[in-house]
């Protein structure tokens, strides 16, 4: 059996994972020779590609804009499927503030992680909708995601960053009371939330190994999505310090993103990384696009996955 470290993308485990854990759960890393533990990340040490660049885990779920900027600096991390093909943020606010479309967010208090790649988006949604993008008011949330609780308690206006599926569902707010936008539906540029990725040395050392990890978590995505009973049954052991109907409604939401149009888990889309790359360059988020094309690599993913791209 080879030992397979994975880290997942955020401080604890979350439905998006539920792919991982299936595949584990009903015993497919076990038949392709894989002894696989899941792991998530400790702050203190770094992202997810800080254990990927240092060769503490052998796999690892990352944001791209993260992976690229990491490759302008030379490290050798690179991505080998994509686990969502749509963007997961969102900009949330409460009723009775007089925000009823991205461009009132001109002029108010936002709550975000200021990164060079937040404050551009922000600036590109509510110009995207006419509003004028040099007034908003930044509010420091640092890596705290806050709640519909936290605005109505007047700590800000809205908040840039949280999931339309996990964070934006947390909260005692009535859902009467909440406004929730995708980003993705309200002009911003279309990215994959997340990467799979490895460093570069595991796949050009490992290739069998590279496919065989892919292809059981392939299946244990697509096998996650269409059994919600049992997907929701499984991810109530592994994250058990929350409520049922949150981690049950963030399942429905979140699986249908593992997929693309044509049903695929885990192509990562050229028409999407190309122009998100660009985006990211041109509002300094990232050095340059230039490679962006030797990123990621579709060539591990199982057949079936590759056949009609």
């Amino acid at each position: 059996m080879s030992q397979i470290r994975v880290m997942l993308d955020y401080f604890h485990p979350w439905p998006n994972a539920a792919g991982f854990y299936t595949a584990r759960d009903r015993g497919w890393y076990r038949d392709a020779g894989l002894d696989v533990e899941l792991v998530v990340q400790d702050p203190g040490v770094g992202d997810t590609l800080e254990y990927l660049t240092r060769r503490r885990v052998d796999f690892g779920v990352f944001p791209p804009n993260r992976l690229l900027a990491r490759r302008a600096r030379g490290e050798r991390v690179i991505g080998v499927a994509a686990v969502n093909h749509r963007g997961l943020e969102a900009v949330q606010t409460v009723t009775g503030r007089g925000i009823t479309r991205p461009r009132d967010l001109a002029g108010r208090r936002i709550a975000y992680n200021p990164t060079p790649r937040g404050r551009a988006m922000i600036r590109h949604l509510i110009a995207a909708d006419g509003g004028d993008p040099d007034t908003f008011v930044t509010v420091d949330a640092g890596a705290r995601e806050l709640t519909v609780d936290d605005i109505e308690a007047g700590r800000a206006d809205a908040t840039f960053g949280n999931y339309w599926s996990w964070d934006a569902l947390r909260g005692e707010l009535p859902e009467k009371r909440r406004i929730t936008w995708p980003v993705d539906a309200i002009g911003a540029p279309r990215y994959h939330s997340y990467l799979l990725g490895a460093h570069e040395e595991l796949v050009a050392s490992n290739p069998v190994l590279i496919a065989a990890f892919l292809a059981a978590t392939a299946r244990g995505f697509q096998a996650a999505a269409e059994d919600h009973t049992r997907t929701l049954d499984l991810l109530e052991r592994v994250i058990p310090y929350f409520p049922q109907s949150l981690i049950s409604r963030s399942l429905s939401l979140v699986a249908p993103t593992w997929t693309d149009a044509e049903g695929r888990w885990g192509l990562v889309a050229a028409d999407r990384t190309g122009p998100y790359a660009e985006w990211l360059a041109e509002h300094g988020a990232i050095p340059s696009a230039e490679g962006w094309e030797t990123s990621y690599t579709n060539r591990f993913l199982p057949l079936s996955q590759t056949a009609a791209a």
